[in-house]
């Protein structure tokens, strides 16, 4: 695969608390995490979220395992970076309360495997139509599968930033994890809500189709997100099949 990655500060922001990884060797892994705490401790919750998790899955993994295997490992890696990311919290008050989200995503052959906890998000673009594959642990997804809000209200509502699960907040921790199959010519992204919340999924689809390049594409959303407001850390990380090899910014 092809895979770049911007993060971004953004315009209103001090400080960057978003993480993410790629990272490659039997296999593709790519991890997006959005911090969120007092001072620094976002930035500190989504730090240590995605190394912990790249570390554990670099040590236990190898492409050989069977899927249900895998998860164990991905399962296991999530639940570290939780116990982690807690401790680190009771003993530091600086830290107390911190916690993040984290959408990960490997890639063994034609086989992708998800884990996800949080409201940051995983498309896949299949026959040029985009499907998001995480399902959001926040207060106003759950507002919108109930029928009480639509998407476009739920990307300006006051309550968007409201999430219902994340790493680090308490002792144990649900996991999504899932698996489902990729063709020669799909296209992932992953993605924070500080580009989520100001791109919705159908420009994301529109630039995927137009634009070749993932490092393009990946300027051109962070660009988007920027012009609307930059309210928000903005992380996105752009994995094609049909082009050459890994590329990292």
């Amino acid at each position: 695969m092809n895979i770049s990655a911007i993060s971004d500060v953004g315009k209103v922001r001090d400080i960057n608390e978003d993480n993410y990884c790629i990272f490659k060797k039997d296999y593709d892994l790519l991890i997006v995490a959005d911090g969120m705490g007092g001072h620094n401790a976002g930035e500190v919750a989504s730090f240590l979220a995605v190394n912990t998790i790249k570390e554990h899955i670099d040590k236990y993994i190898s492409s050989d395992m069977d899927e249900e295997a895998i998860k164990g490992i991905i399962y296991e890696a999530f639940n570290r970076a939780n116990e982690k990311i807690y401790l680190h919290g009771k003993e530091n008050t600086s830290c107390d309360g911190m916690g993040t989200t984290a959408t990960l995503i490997l890639k063994n052959e034609s086989t992708i495997f998800v884990g996800h906890v949080g409201d940051s998000k995983a498309y896949i673009i299949k026959n040029n139509n985009i499907n998001q594959i995480t399902r959001d642990h926040s207060l106003v997804a759950e507002l919108v599968r109930n029928g009480s809000i639509t998407e476009n209200e739920a990307m300006k509502h006051p309550k968007r930033n409201i999430i219902t699960r994340a790493l680090g907040t308490t002792k144990n921790i649900k996991i999504d994890i899932f698996t489902l199959s990729m063709d020669p010519l799909d296209s992932l992204v992953l993605c924070t809500d500080g580009l989520s919340n100001f791109v919705d999924s159908y420009e994301i689809e529109k630039i995927l189709i137009e634009i070749k390049d993932s490092s393009e594409i990946c300027e051109r959303l962070v660009s988007m997100a920027n012009k609307r407001g930059g309210y928000d850390n903005i992380t996105v990380l752009v994995a094609k099949n049909d082009e050459g090899n890994l590329e990292r910014r």
